[in-house]
């Protein structure tokens, strides 16, 4: 785990420090209380805070409710306590603060490793439910929900200098495949294409039934050759559990403005999308602020 270790005895640190690496943990130490929330605040690799509760300027327990502020449903933390008396506060008033064990200060080398075995088990087990929540069951890639978030980080950083392009990328005639072949080759046919567009290397998820969202920060070759590049390796797959099988993607192609928020980037590609299908399918359009639409073969 990454631990950062609070305590105001430079002695403490190193003695706790050294324990920690020797179990093959990274550690930050702070000698203050409020740099390193600071620090757990801006560095999310951060999974476990061992603090003492003699710790200024946030005292422990205030110093327990701010880091417990930081956790949340997308980030685990474990929070543990040491203090060199028990007496010092009472347990259940440590629990109550947000921590999520107490260990005597300084602490053993078996009760730590103890501690932080158990401190594991949970983040893992966390870790686990978020991936799980954030995961479409059947492609491995973000489902909708997820996907949007992450879209929404990029959309935050996209400028003249930083550019941001959304894909819609859509199956054609999806329905006849399954009514021809069977919904067991319906699903191949989208864990291909979500192959092909993991490969691309940007933000990919799936929208739903046969449709996919593709984000593209900074799209160095630009985002219409991404696309083509996307409906030709679809088109020229030859699929081992069929040979007769061959099938086709449309793409829509939307490209950031100034004061674009997600949902208007998405429609423009959906918009560019239909375009695509109208025009024939196994095409690529792209869509302006105007929702006006060009088919770009």
């Amino acid at each position: 785990m990454h631990v950062a270790l609070i305590d105001p005895s430079r002695v403490i640190r190193r003695t706790v420090s050294e324990l920690l690496e020797a179990g093959g943990h990274t550690v930050i130490g702070f000698g203050e209380s409020d740099a390193a929330l600071a620090h757990v605040a801006a560095d999310p690799s951060v999974t476990c805070v061992l603090t003492s509760l003699e710790v200024h300027p946030l005292e422990g327990l205030e110093l327990c409710w701010a880091l417990r502020a930081l956790a949340d449903d997308r980030r685990p933390l474990t929070i543990l306590v040491m203090s060199s008396s028990r007496n010092t506060r009472s347990l259940d008033e440590v629990l109550d603060s947000g921590a999520d064990d107490f260990l005597v200060k300084p602490p053993s080398p078996q009760e730590l490793y103890g501690r932080l075995r158990s401190a594991e088990r949970v983040l893992t087990l966390q870790q686990a439910l978020i991936q799980q929540a954030d995961t479409d069951p059947l492609t491995r890639l973000l489902n909708r929900r997820a996907l949007l978030r992450e879209a929404d980080r990029a959309l935050a950083t996209a400028s003249s200098d930083a550019p941001l392009a959304v894909l819609q990328v859509d199956i054609d005639h999806f329905k006849s495949i399954n009514d021809r072949y069977g919904h067991d080759v319906g699903d191949h046919v989208i864990q291909c294409v979500a192959g092909i567009l993991r490969d691309t290397g940007a933000i990919v998820g799936r929208l739903g039934g046969e449709e996919f969202a593709v984000v593209i920060p900074n799209p160095g070759p630009g985002a219409d050759v991404v696309a083509h590049t996307i409906r030709s390796q679809c088109a020229a797959l030859q699929m081992r559990i069929d040979p007769t099988l061959r099938f086709t993607v449309s793409v829509g192609v939307s490209e950031w403005m100034p004061g674009d928020s997600v949902g208007l980037l998405l429609k423009r590609a959906d918009t560019a999308l239909y375009a695509a299908k109208r025009a024939g399918r196994n095409r690529v359009a792209r869509a302006d602020g105007r929702l006006s639409t060009e088919v770009l073969g």
